[in-house]
């Protein structure tokens, strides 16, 4: 079993939790569950994978993804109701499935010897869509476009540090434990210490 399919698994496992349990926020039966776990854990990574022209896409040449999805959707439709707080569970979930996903991307484009712009963007892509996918679908405001958090930017801070990482000489394994480390590290303080970048402001146009 290689390094990358550990984090295809990981982030397939964390990100369906985190999928399940807003599906628990909306209400919906364990074939809703199942479906937005499913949507939550492999969507970027298909997108990833229909990008990169990787046959099969990723899920479909593993079964056992969507069979560690499906079975995270049931458990959480049983244990949902202990959870106290279930939307803090949601963003930390998400915040972990969201760093090992990114290194999961990255590695992928890493392995099909991409250029270093290509890199990055498909650990953006592997990282953010899952979730985006699963928030849309379930009436949420995206936490990938939620106002006054880091969000893309540590996926995109993450996916870069694996390429200068690699640059200088480190080994990929090492690389993407450096890239998973920073995008956590960046997510944790936006959603503790409320890091953040500029936002825009509007301003009246001159005459």
């Amino acid at each position: 079993m290689t390094i990358l399919t550990l984090l295809d698994y990981a982030s397939v496992l964390v990100f369906a939790a985190s999928g399940a349990l807003v599906a628990s926020r909306a209400q919906l039966d364990i074939v809703g569950f199942a479906f937005v776990a499913c949507l939550t854990a492999v969507g970027g990574g298909t997108v990833r994978d229909l990008l990169l022209d990787r046959h099969p896409v990723f899920w479909i040449g593993d079964s056992t993804n969507i069979l560690l999805a499906a079975a995270a959707a049931v458990l959480v439709f049983f244990t949902a109701h202990l959870v106290e707080s279930r939307l803090r569970w949601v963003v930390w979930l998400d915040s972990f499935a969201l760093a090992v996903a990114v290194s999961a991307g990255t590695g992928a484009a890493i392995l099909t010897e991409q250029p270093p712009v290509i890199v990055v963007l498909m650990g953006m892509a592997t990282g953010t869509l899952g979730g985006l996918m699963r928030d849309v679908v379930c009436n949420e405001v995206p936490l990938v476009l939620k106002q006054g958090e880091l969000y893309i930017s540590c996926a995109m801070a993450g996916a870069i540090t694996a390429v200068i990482s690699i640059a200088f000489g480190l080994p990929t394994r090492w690389a993407l434990v450096a890239c998973a480390v920073v995008c956590w590290v960046l997510r944790a303080g936006s959603i503790t210490f409320g890091w953040h970048l500029p936002v825009y402001r509007s301003r009246p146009p001159r005459s």
